[in-house]
């Protein structure tokens, strides 16, 4: 798929458009409700083999603490101009403030509601660093898969009612930790609807929970294991997407599609491909589906359309996949890359 050749049929994606829409996201207010953890790196520098064991002695360098899994989301959206609130459950431990300095750090407003039966969600990775080159050569989680208790989910409801007035639109950021249980959904979609507020979707399966929402944005490989559809050639493709918003019932889906760009499907329209800004410098993907919702959260949020929201998305996320690890983009960044695209001014 040609990317001018595409633009040429669409009058919104152009450069000096694309770039307004960038700068139109500075102030949306986002709140995101779901799994917040903290993603720990601890680097260490290869010194010998222990006389121990046969394993590698890293001598420590640091330690650093970022956002992760929604939290991740929340940051994407501060980065890029927006305004975030997020809510979520932490355990009653050490890593509790942690998780709490982090999301101060990064500017992000937040409401935890502390659970002593579960772990605060942590993913430590040990991380060795020889030169420029890194290697991951550990990871180890510290979470909870158990669905939050009654009492805990009714607290997460009085605060996502306590702060839906405050902002324009509700990411749900499901990671499997047991937040966005299906009373959390249900609470979300109620006062959505009474406020005609957008509640855009990441989740990775039991899309069906999700009915009625304003956009749910899976990956492929999720979206054929739910449909059932392995998607070969763009008759499956079409298929896979007609299927998914007739069994999930929302709005409008965005289908990720990895180095093969994304796919948008709304009802009674045709759907509209976009391949990938960035095929040939894929450093990470982890993290690059936080900022494709973050991205069209604010694009949506301050006017764009689902097409312009789409093109952003993609955008950011051909930034970050550059980069090691999990991480962010800004405006300026974004603009910087728009501008060597192959689209008309």
């Amino acid at each position: 798929m040609n990317l001018s050749a595409l633009a040429q049929g669409n009058a919104l994606l152009t450069k000096k458009n694309l770039e307004n829409r960038i700068k139109a996201m500075t102030g949306a207010k986002v709140m995101v409700v779901g799994d917040l953890l903290i993603d720990e790196l601890v680097e260490g520098k290869p010194e010998r083999i222990s006389r121990e064991a046969p394993v590698l002695i890293l001598e420590h360098v640091e330690t650093l603490m970022i956002p992760g899994g929604a939290a991740n989301t929340a940051n994407n959206v501060t980065a890029l101009g927006g305004l975030c609130h997020a809510i979520g459950v932490s355990g009653d431990d050490y890593y509790a403030d942690k998780l709490a300095s982090v999301l101060e750090k990064h500017k992000i407003t937040h409401a935890l509601v502390k659970d002593p039966t579960r772990p605060t969600t942590v993913k430590s990775r040990v991380i060795s660093k020889s030169h420029s080159l890194m290697q991951q050569l550990l990871r180890i989680d510290r979470i909870s898969h158990e669905i939050i208790s009654p009492a805990i989910e009714r607290r997460i409801i009085e605060l996502i009612c306590d702060a839906i007035e405050t902002c324009d639109t509700i990411i749900l950021s499901d990671y499997k930790s047991g937040v966005i249980t299906d009373g959390v959904i249900e609470a979300v979609r109620l006062h959505a609807r009474q406020r005609k507020t957008m509640v855009i979707v990441d989740a990775q399966n039991r899309f069906e929970r999700f009915h009625d929402c304003t956009l749910i944005t899976p990956n492929q490989p999720d979206a054929e294991a739910y449909t059932r559809i392995a998607v070969e050639e763009r008759d499956d493709l079409n298929a896979l997407g007609a299927r998914m918003l007739e069994r999930v019932q929302v709005g409008a889906l965005l289908l990720t599609r990895g180095g093969e760009g994304m796919a948008l499907f709304e009802r009674g329209k045709a759907p509209v491909e976009l391949p990938a800004f960035n095929r040939s410098e894929v450093f990470d993907v982890t993290g690059a589906g936080d900022t494709v919702v973050a991205t069209m959260a604010l694009a949506l949020t301050s006017g764009a359309s689902l097409v312009e929201a789409m093109a952003l998305g993609n955008l950011a996320a051909s930034i970050v996949v550059r980069k090691p690890g999990t991480d962010i983009t800004s405006q300026a960044e974004m603009i910087e890359h728009l501008h060597k695209l192959e689209l008309s001014d």
